[in-house]
């Protein structure tokens, strides 16, 4: 049985551990200190975790994950590694739906925010499980982006999303596509092709959930 979550979070688990509390990731203010307290609050605050993508508990979350970053970086790279069973988004019957995505784009924000970084060669079935996960999300992003878009990952798939008009062409490996349509545009290595304005306007969307 696949454990891609498990995986991609020993990886990161190692490159924090490695790295320690102030290196810099692609998420946006965000040291490694900072996401390894979202991804423990994630796991652990359920009573918080809902203000990830509910804005009215927004304040609350992020109280409670500086209370969390406070903790000592040992405790904190811990505590990403091994997640309580109890978990809603990681006990076993979750985790690799759950985290396969979230701990991947996270191992890259990582690894992406530093100097001469280079793609990792993916094993074929991370590669397989991604575009599932890539194809839902694509919808979900895109759906009003005013464009026939489609998004396509060779020897895995192809996908038209938007609201319709020129089309623009969005191509590489599964792992590229998620980083692309969680907002990660200009470190995720794809093609788009289609109109400049549109490729333009793509390029710089806010994209995710």
């Amino acid at each position: 049985m696949p454990r891609h979550a498990r995986s991609e979070r020993e990886a990161l688990a190692d490159l924090l551990q490695t790295l320690g509390p102030d290196a810099p990731t692609l998420n946006e203010g965000w040291t490694t200190r900072d996401l390894a307290a979202h991804l423990v609050l994630r796991e652990r605050r359920p009573d918080a975790a809902g203000g990830i993508l509910l804005p009215p508990l927004r304040a609350y979350a992020e109280r409670v994950r500086r209370r969390i970053a406070a903790r000592p970086w040992p405790q904190l790279v811990h505590q990403v590694r091994r997640p309580p069973a109890w978990s809603p988004v990681s006990n076993p019957l979750t985790d690799e739906l759950a985290n396969t995505l979230e701990f991947f784009v996270h191992h890259e924000d990582v690894r992406r925010a530093r100097p001469n970084w280079l793609p990792r060669d993916l094993p074929v079935a991370l590669h397989r499980a991604l575009w599932k996960r890539a194809a839902p999300l694509a919808r979900m992003a895109l759906r009003r982006f005013p464009a026939d878009v489609f998004v396509q990952a060779p020897g895995h798939g192809q996908l038209s999303v938007g609201r319709g008009g020129e089309p623009v062409r969005v191509v590489g490996a599964p792992g590229e596509l998620v980083l692309f349509l969680t907002g990660r545009q200009r470190a995720a290595r794809v093609q788009v092709d289609g109109p400049t304005a549109l490729a333009d306007r793509l390029r710089a969307a806010r994209l995710g959930i």
